[in-house]
């Protein structure tokens, strides 16, 4: 899986590259197979202002065969955006996944075990005594 970060508005030294990537990377791990390339973009919406949830981390997934997967998450730090949106982009995959995964099909035909039936002499013997029991309740004894 290739990952690409770019930064918009922040000051983007090699270590906030490495840093955003790697928790990406490690978030997206299990989905290594499947992806053939990720793109981050972190940037601070109000350009070095202080605000509420001014920090931004959009993510690009592109999975084999199918068309880009994107996810945004806004926090008040750079870290909480980041982990957020590697969070959503995980929980989208997972639903990409499953989506993949085959249908359970049904096949009509019972699992369990098949149920003894009685023998012939108790079914018999259950008749002779519902026919004695209806009897007697007839007053016919």
């Amino acid at each position: 899986m290739q990952v690409q970060v770019n930064s918009n508005q922040i000051t983007a030294g090699v270590g906030l590259q490495d840093w955003v990537g790697a928790t990406v990377t490690d978030t997206l791990a299990r989905f290594d197979d499947l992806l053939t390339r990720v793109e981050i973009h972190v940037s601070d919406e109000n350009a070095g202002k202080s605000g509420e949830q001014d920090k931004r981390c959009q993510i690009e997934a592109r999975p084999k065969g199918h068309s880009s997967i994107s996810v945004t998450h806004k926090a008040d730090s750079l870290d909480l955006a980041v982990q957020g949106a590697a969070d959503k982009m995980s929980h989208a995959l997972e639903h990409l996944m499953g989506r993949l995964d085959e249908a359970v099909v049904s096949t009509g035909h019972l699992t369990a075990p098949p149920v003894l039936e009685d023998s012939p002499a108790e079914v018999d013997a259950m008749l002779e005594d519902d026919f004695l029991a209806r009897r007697e309740a007839a007053g016919k004894e």
